[in-house]
This record gives C-alpha cells, sequence and structure tokens, in this order.
C-alpha cells in the first residue's frame, strides 16, 4: 500500500475526525477552540484502526524512514503503535523470536527504579518512531521524546496524525520545537488543509467560522480564509 494524502485526508473525513462547536472548548493544551480533532472514533474501532495503521506504515515507508518499532505518546496514541508494530513485525523477514521489541509507555512513570523500568511496560528497540494522534503545542510529545532520550531510546522520527497547525506559547512551530530535540516531526494531515473540507462538509455557522479564522490569526503557523 502507498501512502496517497488524498485518501488519508478522505478517511478523516469519512470518520468524523474533525468538529466544531459553537461555544469554544478547552484543549489537552489548555488552549480555547472552537474546533477540535479526535482520533476516538477511529481507534476505539478495530476495523478503522486496522486502516490507520497501514496508513502509518506507508507512510513512514514514503518517507524512507528505517523503522523498528512505534511507540505512541501515553495514552493516546498507545493502542495505535502497538497495532502498528505488530503489523510491522509480521511483514518483517527477520520476523521471529525475539526479533522485534513490543513496547508500551506508561501514562505515570513509576518514581523508583531505571528509566526502563519506569516508564515503559516493555521498552523500545532499536529505530523508534513516536507517534501523537495530535498535536497543537507539542507538550506531550516534547515530554516523550525527553522521556525516551533519558531511557536511551534511539528515535528516527515523531509521527502526528493530525497537526493543528499553531504556534506554541515562544512563538514556535512542532516541528520546530520536535526538530530542537534532533527528531524530525511529520504530520500525515494538516488542518490547513483538513478545515476547508470539513467546512464544506460539515456547514458551521459564520460565527464559528470567524472564531476559527481568528484563532489562526493569533497562533496558527499562517493564516486560514475559510470559504463561505
Amino acid at each position: 500500500m502507498a501512502f496517497n494524502q488524498e485518501e488519508f485526508n478522505q478517511f478523516v473525513l469519512d470518520n468524523n475526525i474533525i468538529g466544531f462547536f459553537e461555544k469554544p472548548i478547552k484543549l489537552k493544551s489548555g488552549r480555547m477552540s472552537n474546533w477540535y480533532v479526535n482520533w476516538r472514533n477511529v481507534v476505539e474501532d478495530v476495523f478503522g484502526t486496522d486502516k490507520l495503521t497501514n496508513f502509518i506504515l506507508a507512510f513512514a515507508e514514503q518517507k524512507g524512514l528505517n523503522v523498528d518499532c512505534f511507540y505512541g505518546v501515553p495514552e493516546g496514541a498507545t493502542k495505535t503503535a502497538v497495532l502498528t508494530t505488530f503489523k510491522l513485525a509480521q511483514q518483517s523477514s527477520g520476523f521471529a523470536p525475539g526479533s522485534h521489541a513490543l513496547p508500551m509507555g506508561r501514562a505515570k512513570p513509576k518514581e523508583h527504579g531505571n528509566p526502563k523500568d519506569r516508564y515503559f511496560v516493555g521498552a523500545p528497540r532499536g529505530n523508534t518512531v513516536v507517534i501523537e494522534d495530535v498535536t497543537t503545542t507539542g507538550g506531550s510529545l516534547l515530554t516523550t521524546l525527553k522521556a525516551l532520550k533519558e531511557a536511551g531510546i534511539t528515535v528516527v522520527a515523531a509521527i502526528g496524525l493530525t497537526n493543528r497547525m499553531e504556534k506554541r506559547d515562544d512563538g514556535k512551530s512542532v516541528a520546530e520545537a520536535v526538530q530542537e530535540q534532533g527528531v524530525p516531526y511529520l504530520h500525515m494531515s494538516s488542518a490547513l488543509d483538513l478545515l476547508p473540507q470539513a467546512v464544506a462538509k460539515y456547514t458551521p455557522s459564520e460565527a464559528i467560522l470567524q472564531h476559527v479564522e481568528k484563532e489562526f490569526d493569533n497562533v496558527g503557523v499562517e493564516k486560514i480564509k475559510l470559504q463561505r
């Protein structure tokens, strides 16, 4: 399966990953927003997760990533990463007992023990790609990368399923902040591409459109103009 951007964007829309609110809601980042990205509809469904993991493997291959395992930012991307690693191992010509790790992170580190025991239920091994479902300011992703670095894990890339394309409070993009940790950040879908398509599908009110445009004026990596 080759990664197809239009196909993946349609997958996002078909599964109602993006939605709008008349009144702003608080995001995990602490910011208020009139639109959201929620991958729950996919990752709570076996069929949807099967398709998503195929997309991730195809995306990693397209980007030329040399991957031994995937590691999900706890807890939002944990299941996605575990199942993607499972498929990756099964497709490997070297698949055999002990050939591949099946890592999983702890949402809350243990207060004792060495780093690999503190942060993981099974530590990553080899070239590791970190998966995050949604990136806004990248806080959870950066915390995860710090923990992996402390544990001596080799991280070759970080992949966001959807990038909200917002600047952090320090003015940097998520990609810039992650790159400063020595890790390239790649996103599989972008708010700048998805929002116009979501507006066409859901036809949110004029007030919502104005709020979203204002959000991008204030914190977006670039401005956005949504068609009425």
